[in-house]
């Protein structure tokens, strides 16, 4: 790599570090890494210790101690009070906000349980959901003891059924497995979704830009147009691994000093607890073979366009093909062994994120990885030499771009250089 190289990679650097938008997007972020550490202790802050008091008119006399004791049990943060005054002041106190709701307890024809719920607004659904499923417990109770079915049998009808899930291949994930591997998975597609879709559009503007303002001439004319692309990449990448080291450093720090907090909370729910070491250099192979596939069509993309506004234009087939990725890849979270995302992690433009897929969920031949990741970095290399040469006649293109057949244009110009 020569010195115009490095000076134009540093430029591109520090022009964007140096950017509102990127700075603030950065310290956004971290806010949000920062509160995510301490989501316990914000749901803390913003819960109250006082449960909420729910009045009950129990018209049959009967039911309200029975209701009372499994709906606390069901819900802690629910207390049900006996109201012994008349319906009509029950509700006021309701508007009044003194209970959150009142429940009226009575008996239907059949002599069974039926309840109606008053609240100032049923929006929320969680108390009426508690109060209606106990209370349909306790009418299937009373139903069945009428027919002369005994407490002893209705709980063994109710209990849960015993089912093991047992794979009879040695070298299938377990459900614990899964679950781990899961977490990682959301996370690194989402991670390079956002990414490729932020720092490619970072890139051809960048090109854009600089077209636009002439100063691609003075560029072109002191270092060649392969170099500026490449030294354009690689800027932007590090630029991106400067954020993402920030984010990881930050996140790492206040998850260790918090451990024992979140350890059985969120580490196990994105299985951050027992993952395996390979998982994680495979989340770093296709996630540098992703960006770099991307963003060197990303540049190409951008040497098309003369004006800013342009770029969203030529860089919507790109989106496209990032946005189907993923959505095929939401597919596969549940559905790993389909044809469709078998398929679909061989075809570079999807590999990064469905062949990634296919690693943490299931327990894939190496031959097949390794396939996926030569035909990546075949089509990187393909695209990089096919790019340079589009990227040097494009950088010479002024005027109002019309569509992707200028790609072609710039073919031909390159030629003449």
């Amino acid at each position: 790599m020569n010195h115009k190289f490095w000076i134009i990679l540093s430029h591109t650097y520090m022009s964007r570090f140096k950017t509102k938008s990127f700075l603030i997007s950065t310290i956004i972020t971290l806010l949000f890494i920062v509160g995510f550490a301490n989501i316990q202790s914000v749901i803390d802050l913003f819960s109250s210790d006082e449960k909420d008091q729910i009045a009950v008119i129990d018209e049959t006399d009967n039911l309200f101690p029975v209701l009372k004791e499994s709906v606390e049990g069901a819900n802690e943060n629910i207390a049900l009070v006996a109201y012994e005054d008349s319906e009509e002041k029950a509700k006021s106190a309701v508007q009044e906000e003194e209970y959150k709701a009142l429940v009226v307890l009575s008996r239907n024809g059949e002599n069974l349980p039926e309840g109606s719920y008053y609240a100032k607004t049923i929006t929320e659904a969680g108390e009426q959901q508690v109060i209606e499923q106990q209370l349909q417990q306790l009418k299937v109770a009373e139903a069945t003891q009428a027919e002369g079915v005994d407490q002893a049998t209705l709980e063994q009808i109710y209990a849960p059924v015993s089912f093991e899930k047992v794979a009879l291949d040695d070298s299938a994930k377990t459900t614990e497995e899964l679950s781990q591997a899961r977490g990682i998975v959301y996370i690194m597609l989402f991670l390079l979704y956002i990414s490729v879709i932020t720092y490619g559009m970072m890139i051809a503007q960048d090109v854009a830009n600089e077209k636009s303002s002439r100063v691609m001439e003075i560029l072109i004319s002191s270092a060649s147009p392969v170099t500026h692309m490449f030294a354009k990449i690689t800027g932007i990448a590090l630029l991106g691994l400067t954020q993402v080291v920030l984010f990881v450093g930050v996140g790492y720090s206040l998850i260790t000093s918090k451990q024992e907090e979140l350890t059985g909370g969120i580490l196990d729910i994105f299985g951050f607890q027992d993952t395996s070491i390979s998982l994680y250099l495979y989340a770093l192979v296709f996630f540098v073979l992703g960006y770099l596939l991307y963003a060197t069509l990303a540049a190409m993309l951008g040497s098309l366009v003369s004006r800013v506004e342009d770029v969203q234009q030529f860089m919507t087939p790109m989106v496209f093909l990032i946005a189907i990725a993923f959505f095929i890849a939401m597919f596969g979270i549940n559905m790993p062994q389909a044809s469709l995302v078998t398929i679909t992690s061989f075809i570079p433009f999807f590999a990064p994120m469905l062949m990634f897929l296919r690693v943490g969920m299931l327990d894939i031949p190496a031959w097949e990885v390794m396939l996926s990741i030569g035909i990546l970095i075949a089509t990187i290399v393909l695209l990089a030499i096919i790019g340079a040469r589009v990227y040097k006649g494009g950088v010479l293109m002024y005027g109002r771009s019309s569509s992707l057949k200028d790609i072609r244009k710039a073919l031909h110009l390159s030629k003449k250089e």
